[in-house]
């Protein structure tokens, strides 16, 4: 039998394998139909997340996941899963090949329903970014007045979704506003034992 603490953190894996790897289904199949999803470029439920990813990497947008220890904090048929990260993106800024990676927390709130955990809510932590050029010794140059109007905890990451068209929402938890991300983790917590 399936520890139940491994079935949430499956589902988390499962989801963002598909996202990494392109296999919408199979992401669209790791939420429950009323999910909603919170992120810096997209609200809405999980089957509209997986929809939005895949037109981002139909756009040319390809992110990948480098996944930490998760901590899992369980009740019953719920769990709260915080997932440390980077979401890592080879991108073209300014005509620059660069690498960005941005840290973040994945807060996933899971619920099993008939038998199967599948994902109710996935907010994001937002921590620091950086963006180096690939090549060493290449100058990369940005718009350093567009750059300062991006919040702290995802500056680098916005700057580039912002330049690529994408509606950005600068007003997210992250560790340059504290209050915000402990308001995140309470609501979720609050969840889990409601």
């Amino acid at each position: 039998m399936t520890d139940p603490v491994t079935d949430f953190v499956d589902v988390v894996a499962h989801e963002r394998e598909g996202r990494d790897r392109g296999w919408w289904d199979q992401m669209a199949g790791c939420y429950h139909h009323d999910s909603r999803v919170r992120s810096m470029w997209f609200t809405g439920t999980g089957e509209q997340f997986a929809a939005a990813s895949r037109a981002m990497a139909e756009r040319g947008d390809h992110a990948r996941h480098r996944l930490s220890v998760p901590s899992v904090h369980r009740q019953g048929r719920r769990a709260v899963v915080s997932m440390p990260m980077a979401i890592e993106l080879r991108v073209d800024v300014h005509g620059v090949e660069a690498d960005l990676v941005s840290y973040a927390r994945g807060i996933y709130r899971i619920e099993r329903r008939d038998g199967q955990p599948k994902i109710c809510d996935l907010s994001t932590i937002y921590e620091r970014d950086t963006l180096t050029a690939v090549v060493p010794g290449t100058s990369l140059s940005v718009d350093h007045e567009r750059l300062a109007a991006m919040p702290a905890s995802y500056r680098m990451l916005a700057y580039y979704f912002d330049i690529r068209g994408y509606s950005v929402d600068p007003d997210l938890p992250g560790d340059d506003h504290p209050a915000m991300a402990l308001a995140l983790l309470t609501e979720a917590f609050d969840w889990l034992v409601d």
